[in-house]
């Protein structure tokens, strides 16, 4: 890739000469889609991104956000308002170039983010997407992306507490690595990337600058070639987990001894990415002599150290006589430290070996890319063609898909404890994170459903930032806030950006509905390949808060009543199984189910009942509908005999309906108490009675004239199917 030719002509005119090859290669990186959103940009106004809690939004490394007050606890502990942090990043091209080192960076980069804004980082999320779980080379894919990301998360310390893993066709050629990260910080600690003072020292914290990464974000800003794997190795990066822990704790220190006025992390386009970006958003300049630059390989030429994306490197900037505190602490955990230059009033310069390389304003380098108008085609809606499956064939089907199935495979390889935080882990609706500064418990989800917004990007997207509310409030918190990754295809075809712009609408539309402002994200396009685009795939990571860390099981216990929040089966001519894995594992097409009319009375209803005394499980029902939602409540101790209602015509076809669509904002709630559920839900939502626990471990699915039986280990044995194929 190389600076296209309209680009190159703003640029002389802007400089009103040619510019050096380091600029080119600046400007084609900083231009790039994947740092300009040059496609997506137009589109992501749509997003309301301010509340209360709001302390920053979009535009810096990471979002924050103020906690609210618990009762039991109005501040931290030294009286500074309890801030988190919030990020999301996309290692999509890396990761099918070299799954592990591309994953692994990805954790690396998300977590310096969080390091950016004075911030520790609590916990992570990890959103997978990968083509047919048969496929050999999906498989290759799937183990080596979750190695990295175990390998890398293990060794610094931060637990990956929550996530998804999707399978789906059009993933072939692309697979998708999406990694949130949660940080803590307060008022007091709080750091931005908006440089302060002309004067002030840019100072280089971290490993040494090598070649790896060049051109890292104009390769993430085009199609995936076939030849990918071996043609684009030089642009991954690699990593380095046990200098990035050394990071963590001497930016702690950094941070806590207050000698950061700014900071940045080293990430797409390399320091000349950072270091521009650093003082462009405070409207001054910088002159940084990169011969300074601490290097690990030899001859390195002024390009390759301005652009390469070498990692675990932060760039500060530090009042000149802070400076050699930083370095003592820098030289304390064994990271290099480099005073490259300083903050100016003036241009961005750069200068190698006393010539100059680089001369351009900062704010035209990182705000001058033009805007691309694209055309775009709304997505056309699928008609209704239904395959006529067995019940019983279709459960089993639908139990075992490796897309429902267990996903304890991929959790068990992460520490999820580490930190000693982790109140609920993986394998949950939500994960909790003890915030003890501030009691309260921070609920995380995380995932997209690459189904849903293949069959219907709009009501998809909305119905992903409700399912991940529903699964926040089922373990009794309020959503607060969230951050999305926005995946496409090529935007250049109609079609495509039809449906990026579908899903980049309904996020926006639902997240606005639930009081839950989208503070920032990412965005991937040109996730294309020889295989054709991906589905439009837009992952939500979402926080809630509640007070305290406890939270009702997502399994029965032996006595109680269940309860189906939600539409049971839906009248015939109403069948909605579009975007379901019932669809997905035995063909046909259909619409997408309808929405609550209510959500955001929905969820706070939930949250609610969630905390109730009376309540002893809450499971939300998705993937899979009823059917695996029951399944996956039943164990060796407790099982459950339930009666779902259908309608009477054609009743195997409202069977299946009832069983397996995949509304959201529905929930199976077990509880000592069904009149206060009914009560909790009066005029917002239906609920039904769907029978009692046992003890027996079992589970009876009566539907209709029709029963489904099996036992935990029975199920046990359908949801092994990941864990059965990879060991």
């Amino acid at each position: 890739m190389s600076l296209a030719d309209s680009d190159r002509e703003l640029v002389v005119e802007e400089l009103g000469r040619e510019p050096s090859p380091a600029e080119a290669a600046l400007f084609e990186n900083l231009w790039s889609e994947h740092c300009a959103y040059r496609s997506s940009r137009p589109l992501l106004s749509a997003f309301e991104s301010e509340d209360e809690q709001v302390v920053i939004g979009p535009g810096d490394d990471a979002a924050v956000v103020a906690l609210p007050e618990s009762e039991d606890d109005e501040t931290g502990e030294d009286g500074a308002s309890t801030y988190i942090t919030m990020g999301i990043e996309s290692h999509n091209h890396p990761s099918y170039v070299d799954p592990f080192d591309g994953a692994a960076t990805g954790v690396g980069g998300i977590v310096r983010d969080t390091l950016s804004m004075g911030a520790y980082p609590i916990a992570l999320a990890d959103s997978l997407y990968f083509g047919e779980f048969d496929d050999e080379h999906s498989k290759y894919l799937f183990e080596g992306v979750v190695e990295g990301i175990s390998h890398y998360g293990n060794c610094i310390g931060v637990p990956t507490v929550a996530g998804s893993v999707d399978f789906h066709p059009d993933y072939e050629g692309n697979p998708l690595v999406n990694v949130a990260c949660v940080g803590l910080t307060d008022e007091e600690r709080l750091v931005t990337a908006v440089a302060q003072e002309a004067g002030n020292k840019l100072v280089l914290v971290g490993n040494g600058t090598g070649r790896d990464g060049l051109g890292g974000a104009s390769f993430a800003s085009e199609d995936l070639a076939e030849d990918a794997e071996t043609e684009d190795r030089p642009a991954v990066q690699v990593g380095d987990p046990y200098a990035e822990k050394l990071l963590i704790e001497a930016n702690e220190e950094l941070v806590a001894e207050g000698l950061i006025e700014s900071a940045r992390d080293l990430g797409a386009a390399g320091l000349g990415g950072a270091s521009s970006e650093l003082v462009a958003k405070g409207g001054l300049g910088a002159h940084i002599e990169l011969e300074r630059v601490h290097q690990r390989e030899p001859n390195m030429n002024a390009l390759e150290i301005l652009l390469a994306e070498s990692q675990e490197r932060m760039c500060y900037e530090v009042e000149p006589e802070n400076v050699e505190r930083v370095r003592e602490i820098a030289e304390r955990f064994d990271l290099g430290c480099s005073v490259i230059g300083e903050v100016t009033a003036g241009n961005y310069t750069c200068t190698f070996n006393g010539e100059t390389v680089v001369d351009v304003d900062a704010f035209f380098l990182g705000e001058g890319a033009p805007m691309n108008d694209l055309a775009s085609e709304a997505p056309t809606q699928p008609g209704t063609d239904l395959p006529d499956v067995g019940l019983e064939a279709a459960f089993d089907a639908v139990v075992s898909s490796p897309n429902t199935a267990s996903k304890r495979w991929v959790y068990r390889q992460y520490d999820h404890e580490v930190g000693v935080r982790t109140s609920v882990g993986p394998g949950d609706d939500a994960a909790i994170i003890a915030v003890r500064e501030a009691n309260q418990g921070l609920a995380i989800s995380a995932g997209a459903a690459p189904n849903w917004t293949a069959a219907a990007p709009y009501e998809g997207a909305r119905a992903i930032a409700l399912e991940n509310a529903t699964n926040i409030a089922a373990k009794g918190a309020t959503p607060l806030a969230a951050v999305d990754c926005l995946n496409g295809g090529n935007p250049e075809k109609p079609e495509v950006y039809g449906g990026f712009k579908g899903i980049v609408d309904g996020l926006a539309d639902m997240c606005e509905t639930l009081s839950a402002p989208v503070v920032g994200g990412n965005v991937s396009l040109y996730n294309d390949s020889v295989a054709g685009p991906i589905p439009p795939t837009p992952t939500l990571a979402m926080v809630g808060s509640k007070d305290g860390y406890d939270a009702p099981s997502l399994s029965v216990e032996s006595d109680g009543t269940l309860l189906l929040v939600g539409d049971v089966g839906l009248e015939d001519d109403e069948l909605r199984l579009g975007g379901s894995e019932y669809l997905a594992r035995s063909g046909g097409s259909d619409r997408f189910p309808a929405l609550p009319n209510e959500p955001a009375a929905v969820v706070k209803a939930l949250a609610g009942v969630a905390n109730a005394e009376s309540t002893l499980a809450v499971h939300d029902v998705s993937h899979g509908g009823l059917a695996v939602a029951l399944a996956e409540m039943v164990t060796d101790d407790a099982g459950l005999d339930v009666s779902i209602p259908v309608s009477e015509s054609e009743r195997e076809t409202a069977a299946a309906a009832a069983l397996f669509h995949e509304q959201p904002g529905r929930a199976l709630i077990q509880t000592e108490s069904p009149a206060a559920v009914v009560e909790a839900f009066d005029g917002v939502a239906p609920v039904v009675e769907l029978g009692a626990a046992t003890a027996d471990g079992t589970l009876e699915i009566g539907i209709g004239d029709r029963t489904i039986a099996t036992d935990a280990a029975g199920i046990r044995e359908r949801r092994a199917t990941i864990e059965r194929e990879l060991e």
